[in-house]
């Protein structure tokens, strides 16, 4: 009698997990909400339930191509707003809908990747899937670097590792159905914004050079290790959990046989681009974004140029500090401030310098209303000894959650 009760309580869970694959599927034909954040928090419950779902690979797979159409029309739904209202540090309510995106995006690549390994003899498409997996991860390194985060734990790795193993199934260079690159251009891509330390980036740069990227990170070359010995190249170790690095930095003892790739032709094209666009000749006959013909969006190809073709060596060594600084923000504030020395239009907020060196400072948020910040601002510093204010350009930011801000 306690076997059939088990059997019979077995049974009806799994008519009830089946019932659960049947839901998803009729959840997928129905309308998109009309706000992405509505559809990013319907989405992750509906990863959660397919996790559970009973089903064949068949359906599983047909539940997450719904899933990943619907999850790349809700982020690029999402990017506008957000960056219509960014500062730094992101607020709470905001990064709370962050959060929840990379976390669907996360579950997203997982899952598609464990498909590959559900089908009782061989997938049928394993390069789209794979394809799949990887724009996820890169588009989760991407809005990270929007909102000034670092990435999350893992996701480096995660990436490496799916386009090796993409590489191995000799499908790294097909362009899927549908898809106008190959894995190995979103791959790159997502390599070459992690290069261009999006940190010292505004939001509207980093999408502008994900955009280019997209367009021309095929102009990469790649070397053997023991080429990377010259400006603009850069190593990979695939093990380690971690962007491409120059390889002019000291890379650890590596744990798996190395990457490297050169981005000398890539500065060459920004260089003759840059020249074009100094001429008059209009971004978009270049296949540029529009944002390439204002003077941000020259200022960043510059800079590009000039960081990976010449990048010149440190002046000054960075000295580490504890000491209390203010820094005052608001060009309207500051404007009064460099006029009459008067800080009542001001926002004052106390950091820590962390390091200092005659090229600039590093300082962490400690308390007070920091007002809106980011990349390129100007700010006003004082230490506590000092009379007189100094003028800054902020050159980086961190911000890893609502209550911490890293400055540079």
């Amino acid at each position: 009698m306690t076997d059939t009760a088990f059997n019979a309580a077995g049974t009806d869970r799994d008519v009830a997990l089946q019932s659960g694959m049947q839901g998803i599927l009729e959840w997928l034909n129905s309308p998109i909400a009309h706000q992405a954040t509505g559809e990013i928090t319907s989405l992750r419950s509906q990863m959660k339930a397919l996790r559970a779902a009973a089903g064949t690979p068949q359906q599983r797979e047909l539940a997450l191509d719904g899933m990943y159409t619907r999850c790349v029309a809700a982020v690029s739904s999402m990017l506008p707003t957000l960056l219509s209202d960014l500062t730094l540090p992101v607020p709470y309510k905001t990064r709370r809908v962050v959060e929840s995106t990379l976390d669907l995006l996360q579950m997203l690549a997982d899952d598609l990747l464990a498909t590959l390994q559900e089908y009782p003899i061989a997938h049928p498409s394993p390069g789209s899937t794979l394809w799949r997996s990887a724009h996820a991860l890169a588009q989760q390194l991407m809005i990270c670097h929007l909102i000034a985060s670092p990435a999350p734990v893992g996701a480096w790795q995660r990436l490496h590792q799916t386009y090796a193993t993409a590489r191995s199934l000799q499908v790294h260079m097909a362009v899927p159905k549908g898809a106008a690159r190959s894995l190995r251009d979103v791959y790159h891509s997502a390599i070459l914004l992690g290069c261009a330390q999006p940190a010292s980036l505004t939001p509207r740069e980093v999408l502008f050079l994900a955009t280019y990227f997209e367009r021309f990170g095929d102009q990469i070359e790649l070397l053997q290790p023991a080429a990377a010995t010259v400006p603009g190249t850069f190593v990979i170790d695939p093990a380690r959990d971690m962007p491409a690095l120059s390889s002019l930095h000291k890379v650890a003892r590596p744990t798996a046989p190395l990457e490297c790739f050169s981005c000398l032709r890539l500065c060459l094209l920004l260089k003759a681009q840059m020249a074009q666009l100094d001429a008059g000749i209009p971004p978009p006959a270049l296949k540029l974004p529009d944002f390439a013909g204002t003077s941000a969006g020259r200022g960043v190809l510059g800079r590009l140029a000039a960081r990976w073709g010449d990048p010149g060596k440190r002046r000054f060594l960075r000295r580490r500090q504890s000491q209390r600084m203010l820094l005052g923000s608001g060009i309207d504030g500051l404007w009064e401030l460099s006029k009459s020395g008067d800080t009542t239009q001001v926002e004052l907020s106390d950091w820590m310098v962390t390091n200092a060196s005659p090229d600039g400072y590093a300082v962490m948020h400690v308390s007070g209303k920091t007002g809106a910040l980011s990349v390129g601002d100007v700010a006003a510093v004082r230490t506590g000894s000092e009379q007189n204010w100094q003028i800054c350009l902020v050159r980086w930011a961190v911000s890893e959650n609502p209550e911490h801000l890293e400055l540079g």
